[in-house]
């Protein structure tokens, strides 16, 4: 299974980095319009979101307008130093104030306030996960590191607010997954 995951994560990559500036613009505006205009945006107070980095699809508007209308903004930092890296959240106020972490990606310091899951607020939370491709059952395969399935193997009512999201091009027939993946709710490749 890994194998096969290693040769799709390949080829679709090297798809996705491939894609036209013109696309690329395109499907950003597009899934702008579709995370913005989805009910569970309009009615969260919170939103987890990764920070876009390399060729995935920009966040970045989506963030700006969750700043502007209010919501409370949670991205990624990964924390070393343990024998695993662990994913957490942290709140921000703007993009400016992210700096190069894990991987060259940008986070934040993690001296903000963290994001803690409680069950009885889930429904005000929207997250929107990073994946290199996705499938028409909601399967996903990330980068490998596991961190979002690790963030998610204990919090099932979040799992029920989380959209996958990317371009048309990581979108396949179908892929393999183990017991420990974590499925996105919904998918939105544009």
């Amino acid at each position: 299974m890994e194998t096969d995951k290693a040769y799709i994560r390949k080829s679709v990559l090297k798809a996705r980095d491939a894609m036209s500036a013109m696309d690329r613009r395109r499907g950003n505006i597009l899934l702008t319009e579709r995370i913005v205009g989805h009910q569970w945006f309009y009615r969260s107070e919170v939103l987890l979101c990764f920070v876009s980095f390399g060729s995935e699809i920009d966040t970045g508007e989506i963030i700006r307008e969750a700043l502007r209308v209010k919501k409370s903004v949670y991205v990624p930092k990964v924390i070393r130093g343990t024998e695993v890296p662990e994913m957490r959240f942290y709140r921000i106020s703007s993009l400016e104030e992210l700096q190069e972490g894990y991987g060259g990606i940008l986070e934040p310091s993690g001296t903000s306030e963290e994001f803690l899951y409680e069950e009885e607020g889930v429904g005000r939370v929207l997250m929107l996960m990073p994946g290199v491709a996705f499938d028409r059952f909601r399967g996903r395969i990330g980068y490998g590191k596991g961190f979002y399935d690790r963030f998610l193997h204990d919090k099932p009512l979040l799992g029920q607010r989380t959209i996958g999201i990317g371009y048309q091009c990581q979108l396949v027939e179908e892929l393999p997954m183990s017991e420990y993946d974590v499925r996105p709710y919904q998918v939105i490749c544009v």
